[in-house]
């Protein structure tokens, strides 16, 4: 079964939803060890930041496999014809 690009970015979203959290409590956690002191609202930012290119990343990585797995199959059909 195909997954619609609609799927695909809604599963984008809500993984890198998920990894938000983890991830601005992670910086606020980690920066301090390498002498980085941002407030909540920088942590919050730059985490923003790395979600909207994670789920850019991610819907494109979703889309390109998607289009090898649909494409792989129509070029095999093909060669055995």
């Amino acid at each position: 079964m195909k997954q619609s690009r609609l799927m695909s970015l809604v599963e984008s979203i809500a993984n890198v939803t998920v990894g938000y959290g983890v991830a601005v409590a992670t910086q606020i956690l980690i920066f301090p060890f390498f002498g980085l002191h941002v407030t909540l609202t920088q942590n919050m930012a730059m985490g923003g930041i790395f979600t909207i290119v994670s789920i850019v990343r991610s819907f494109a990585l979703r889309r390109v496999f998607e289009a090898m797995r649909v494409g792989g199959g129509e070029h095999e059909s093909d060669s055995r014809g």
